[in-house]
């Protein structure tokens, strides 16, 4: 093939133009080699239209495939605690990383029936529907997949106990929340998801 035939090549502002890209990005492409480019005796880059089209059918398969992401809802009263762990927990990755938040046991009841998140974190005390009431009513509930639940308290043990405890398997924080020990906890949860997730698709 001739790779300077005018109809098989094109200039390198047609090709930013083609995929959506600034012109310097398009020749920073041609130089890491994404585009397939040559000069002409002018100093002109001319790209190979063939390239240009492999990069948009390589966006279109991508954009075919669904993005599953790791599902956190927080609930939580108090909307500078909710500020923060909508800060931190987004950290573990953003583009598989999607954190809701609800101030109350109700709001996150109907939010869980909407989409069910893989892990759940939550307060206990709160107005209206608190969370032992919030927690009581999902153990009733046929949840459609594994959910990790961890609880973040002011009460001390004997309260929470007092109060008609917890379901089995919560995990539990003292507030102060220790940011630290939450993070590499829902980052093993997600770990974990992250396995399954793969395990599936194969």
């Amino acid at each position: 093939m001739d790779i300077r035939n005018p109809e098989e090549t094109c200039s390198t502002r047609e090709a930013a133009l083609a995929l959506g890209i600034s012109v310097r990005t398009a020749q920073i492409w041609v130089e890491e080699g994404r585009l397939k480019a040559w000069k002409t005796p002018g100093g002109h880059r001319r790209i190979l239209r063939t390239s240009v089209d492999e990069v948009l059918a390589r966006r279109r398969a991508e954009l075919a495939i669904p993005v599953h992401r790791f599902e956190i809802l927080v609930v939580e009263d108090d909307p500078v605690q909710r500020e923060m762990y909508q800060t931190v927990l987004v950290r573990m990755g953003k583009q598989r990383v999607n954190v809701r938040t609800a101030e109350s046991g109700y709001e996150a009841l109907l939010l869980i029936g909407e989409q069910q998140p893989d892990l759940l974190v939550t307060d206990l005390v709160m107005p209206g529907i608190d969370g032992f009431g919030m927690l009581e009513t999902l153990t009733k509930r046929a949840l459609a997949k594994p959910m990790q639940i961890v609880v973040a308290t002011a009460l001390e043990p004997q309260e929470i106990e007092t109060r008609g405890g917890l379901p089995p398997g919560v995990s539990v924080f003292h507030k102060p929340v220790p940011y630290t020990q939450l993070i590499k906890l829902a980052g093993a949860y997600r770990e974990i998801w992250a396995i399954n997730e793969n395990t599936i698709s194969v």
